[in-house]
């Protein structure tokens, strides 16, 4: 029943979640969501991976999005990781310390996690790898 959940699957879940959120203005939820962003960055127990262990699946491909390109790693900490941080933090900053001046950015950020789920092509995750970020 069902394959895997990928990081992509994960992106589009995501991305629909946060509009959801957003349009019913769940505030408590925004921010367990962030939260949770956070916590898996800290311990790298990804909500994704997880689903794929309880199920008996492998976890899949680790250069999964970054379109064949061979980037050079220059830390040892995962872009995926990365990622979870950077939208985390940028969700904070615009939700918690600047909600007047940026309200539409948490709006933004949930059609781009939904499209790059939908394509698999995230730029924010690329950028990391580019800045190296394993």
């Amino acid at each position: 029943m069902g394959g895997r959940v990928s990081n992509r699957m994960y992106r589009l879940l995501l991305g629909a979640a946060l509009l959801v959120v957003l349009y019913f203005d769940l505030q408590a939820v925004l921010y367990a969501m962030i939260g949770l962003l956070l916590a898996e960055s800290l311990f790298n127990l990804r909500v994704s991976t997880l689903v794929n262990r309880l199920r008996g699946l492998e976890d899949g491909d680790p250069q999964e999005g970054s379109l064949g390109i061979a980037f050079t790693a220059r830390t040892h900490f995962e872009a995926e990781r990365g990622w979870r941080v950077l939208v985390a933090c940028v969700l904070f900053l615009s939700v918690v310390v600047f909600a007047k001046q940026l309200w539409f950015f948490p709006w933004f950020m949930g059609f781009a996690l939904m499209g790059a789920g939908i394509s698999g092509v995230c730029p924010a995750y690329l950028a990391l790898k580019w800045a190296g970020l394993k």
